[in-house]
């Protein structure tokens, strides 16, 4: 069996949130099982088990759908603190196979095992190995697949769900992706699918049957990428300092928010949670967006950005409280915050380029950084009392007795 151009891995948790319930009570064992938020607060669905699968319940569908086509469905709250250590276990037992990890998600993640051999194997051994140390260690069930590349292995890891195991050889390429709808190339979404399908592309084959040159007059610079991918190339590298884009949260109301002072209290909320996460992670951002959804759908966002970037949960909401002054007032069925132009906190702030402080006179400027400084102490010092006692230990006045929120985590 040729091993020596497989070195790219693919690992893919099963169901990971609601596998995770389901060890944890076994009692669900083979109940259709769902994590996700109640159909009366307009809950969607994060996770569903194969058994509520077989009943076309799947991951973003409304929750009130989910139980019309499953009514026998469990539906139970996220626990992302018991996920989070679920993932932690796992990322372990990847890095004892090799420093070459980028995680995409708290459930699966690339691996190059590429000079690993001596120490582990080949590829196909040290797949099975990890599959078979990840079920010893917590219990939970690993799709792996292996492949020559990124692409590949995403799509073989994807091929035998679940408790899946597939390779796919350099030289069975052709064989295996030909066959596959378009809408297995990573970016071909519904809308591209659809402008596909007008010209006469169904299959992978299709699309590699036709012209670069013809692809990429459609689709221009995202046709050269899924031309390539349908002929299988893809020159990515596993990047285990895979950069954070952006951070943020948001929430679907369970019933629709009229009141200003109510939507400013969320953005609070929301803020303080977001510069909390940005903290943990060690980063800052210069960008903030807001984005608000009305009852008919139609989804605004509104962007700034600042002179020097934070993590200081007021500086984010001064700034979400701006933004929610230039949307339309009205009921909203959703709000969101979302930080965006990370950087390191280790790098130098850089606060007089372009931005409000240029026009600040001396003392000013002086007055802002003594504040932003204080700022800092008094936040590292409630960091870590949550970090102690629970992100609920500290919180603004005016949030005493609300519920932390359930946003989404992005």
């Amino acid at each position: 069996m040729k091993t020596a151009a497989l070195h790219t891995l693919h690992v893919d948790m099963d169901a990971f949130y609601a596998s995770v319930e389901v060890r944890d009570n076994p009692d669900l064992a083979g109940k259709p099982v769902c994590v996700g938020g109640p159909a009366a607060g307009r809950g969607v669905i994060s996770a569903a088990s194969y058994e509520a699968r077989t009943f076309g319940v799947h991951s973003a569908m409304p929750t009130s759908v989910a139980q019309r086509l499953c009514p026998n469905l469990v539906i139970l709250p996220p626990d992302f603190e018991r996920y989070t250590e679920a993932s932690r276990q796992i990322m372990s037992v990847f890095q004892s196979y090799t420093p070459l990890v980028e995680p995409l998600s708290l459930d699966e993640a690339f691996l190059d095992v590429a000079g690993c051999e001596r120490l582990h194997g080949d590829a196909i051994k040290i797949g099975r190995a990890i599959k078979r140390d990840i079920l010893r260690e917590t219990a939970l069930v690993a799709s792996v697949g292996i492949a020559p590349s990124k692409f590949l292995a995403k799509l073989a890891s994807d091929l035998d769900k679940p408790d899946g195991f597939r390779v796919i050889q350099p030289d069975e390429v052709r064989a295996v992706i030909d066959p596959l709808p378009v809408s297995k190339i990573f970016g071909v979404g519904e809308r591209t699918a659809k402008r596909l399908a007008a010209m006469g592309i169904a299959t992978v084959g299709d699309l590699a049957s036709r012209s670069h040159e013809e692809v990429v007059k459609e689709f221009g610079a995202s046709g050269a990428w899924i031309h390539d991918l349908a002929h299988g190339k893809d020159a990515r590298r596993v990047n285990p300092r895979r950069e954070e884009k952006s951070h943020g949260c948001e929430r679907t109301f369970a019933e629709d928010v009229n009141d200003q002072d109510e939507l400013r209290v969320y953005l609070l909320q929301f803020s303080e949670e977001v510069a909390f996460g940005l903290r943990g992670k060690g980063l800052r951002g210069r960008t903030v967006t807001l984005k608000v959804r009305y009852p008919d759908f139609k989804t605004v966002t509104r962007t700034k950005s600042l002179s020097a970037a934070t993590n200081l949960g007021p500086r984010i909401y001064s700034v979400a409280r701006e933004l929610l002054e230039r949307v339309r007032p009205g009921p909203m069925r959703l709000v969101g915050i979302q930080v965006s132009n990370l950087e390191d906190v280790r790098v130098p702030t850089q606060t007089t380029l372009f931005g409000e402080l240029d026009s600040a006179g001396d003392d000013e400027r002086a007055e802002w950084q003594a504040a932003t400084k204080k700022l800092e102490r008094a936040t590292a010092g409630i960091d870590k009392l949550r970090r102690k006692f629970g992100k609920g230990a500290v919180v603004s006045g005016s949030l005493l007795g609300r519920p932390v929120p359930r946003g989404r985590d992005q």
